[in-house]
């Protein structure tokens, strides 16, 4: 080059000012079509969750497994469809037991608008539920399907205001809407709400008069964050209200609503706020309000006459699991409910509770699922409509979903744990709780004066734990009378700086 360096000089060009192309370098990356999270494209398990890139939920649920692609089941599943077609029918048909409401029209309802982050609300949950049930033999082969109809304008206006009613259904006319940041709707959004609202509303009646033993609603948009007049919360109509008064309207004086989805369900509270023949009861995350949506604190229970008819249990953290569940369901869910003596049940079930949900961030595993609704199952002579709220872990709604369809089969559980014990913070939030609700539910006032020993004695396991920690150390004696003497009272407990 040296040598012919003369070649390469032009003198007429200027090229002190001269900088390379930058080349646009594009990231590969998919997202998890488990939990939705992103992933560089060269990892093939999900750093959150551990999900294969490739995974097969969709078609086999949570029997697939996480850490390798897809597996070949698809000859199987396709020789086994014609007899699964039968088996529907034949379910349908027959007089069974547990019924279930779906309809793949429900699908259709997602986010048109592409984003950097797929929607947590998306179709795929419903597919991933279904995919489970199928292939537990449970759904299509043990429970019969409810015919889906849109529910009609007389039965919303029952629950919302007719101006929310005619936003929503303005949407029918728009390709993309937001109700808001977060709460969208496309053209099939307002006839896949007004699915979800006709099936709780039948399931609700073919429960109460007997037809059926119980239900689950696999249905969607969900439904407790929509209030009388708004939409929030990726919810458009409330679906679990809908199923109350149409249990009422069947001729169930009393209903109760059990929420244990992560998030409070300001609707339904909202909705039922005054009124003492619905009793609504929510387990839910709150921190003092930072949590989504800010609602329910243990304070807030009814209003104008229908004091003590909305219990809220707030969580103060997130992680909470099986053990504090349960133990509020033995503490106040339970008391209070049998004291009430519903004539229907209602659990508004969002799964994002569950361990493993990027939204909820707690701790509840299909086994806790699966002793709450046994616990639940025991009231209003076992007429039990479970209705589908949130959930974003594929793996973990499934599962859960799965676990309590099971109980509603009559699939023995394990017996009722009887010494549960509970979190400091979950034991605090109980506490709470039933000091309010004890105005309101005198039975509470017991139970109160025990938690409240309980609590004490784990005052004063705290404080030994603590001087033990002191006394790990103990130093020499002779410390006691030379230089080191404050020393010695330190360590030895005798003296404490503050």
């Amino acid at each position: 080059m040296y040598n012919n360096q003369d070649a390469f000089d032009d003198d007429d060009e200027d090229d002190s000012d001269w900088e390379p192309v930058q080349k646009h370098i594009e990231i590969l990356k998919w997202f998890c079509t488990n939990c939705t999270m992103v992933n560089l494209d060269d990892v093939f398990l999900c750093d959150i969750c551990g999900e294969h890139k490739e995974s097969g939920i969709l078609r086999h649920g949570f029997y697939a497994s996480p850490f390798s692609p897809e597996v070949e089941l698809v000859q199987v599943e396709s020789e086994a469809t014609g007899r699964e077609k039968e088996i529907w029918s034949e379910a349908s048909a027959s007089n069974c037991s547990t019924a279930v409401g779906f309809d793949e029209r429900m699908l259709l309802h997602s986010e048109v608008e592409i984003k950097s982050h797929p929607h947590p609300e998306r179709p795929d949950r419903l597919r991933a539920i279904a995919a489970s049930l199928s292939a537990a033999g449970i759904f299509p082969g043990k429970c019969c399907l409810i015919p889906a109809r849109e529910i009609t304008l007389e039965e919303l206006q029952m629950v919302h205001s007719s101006e929310h009613i005619e936003v929503v259904e303005l949407t029918r006319q728009m390709f993309s809407s937001y109700f808001t940041p977060d709460t969208y709707a496309n053209e099939h959004s307002a006839h896949a709400a007004r699915l979800a609202a006709g099936l709780c509303a039948d399931l609700a009646s073919a429960i109460f008069s007997g037809r059926v033993r119980n239900g689950f609603a696999l249905v969607r948009p969900p439904g407790h964050h929509a209030g009388v007049t708004q939409a929030m919360g990726f919810c458009l109509h409330n679906n679990a209200a809908v199923a109350a008064l149409a249990a009422q309207a069947a001729g169930a004086k009393k209903v109760l609503i059990v929420d244990w989805d992560v998030h409070h369900g300001n609707g339904t509270q909202e909705i039922f706020d005054q009124n003492k023949s619905v009793l609504y009861i929510s387990l839910h995350r709150h921190e003092g309000g930072k949590f989504y949506p800010g609602t329910g604190s243990a304070f807030e229970v009814g209003t104008k006459g229908a004091e003590g008819y909305c219990v809220n249990i707030p969580w103060s953290r997130g992680g909470v699991g099986d053990n504090d569940y349960i133990f509020a369901f033995q503490h106040v869910v339970l008391p209070i409910a049998s004291k009430f003596a519903p004539d229907f049940t209602i659990i508004s079930a969002g799964f994002d509770a569950a361990r493993g949900d990027p939204l909820g961030c707690c701790d509840v595993t299909p086994a806790g699922y699966t002793q709450m609704t046994h616990m639940l199952s025991t009231l209003s002579g076992g007429k039990l409509l479970v209705v589908l709220e949130g959930g974003y872990n594929l793996r973990s709604i499934s599962s859960s979903a799965t676990a309590v369809i099971k109980v509603l089969l009559g699939e023995s559980c394990e017996c009722e744990p009887e010494n549960v014990v509970p979190s400091k913070a979950g034991l605090l939030t109980v506490l709470e709780v039933l000091k309010i609700q004890m105005k309101y539910w005198p039975n509470l006032s017991s139970s109160f004066e025990k938690l409240q020993l309980q609590r004490a004695m784990y005052s004063v396991e705290k404080k030994q734990k603590q001087v033990k920690r002191r006394r790990v150390f103990e130093p020499p004696l002779w410390w006691r009378w030379g230089r080191k003497q404050l020393l010695f009272h330190i360590l030895t407990g005798h003296f404490h700086l503050k």
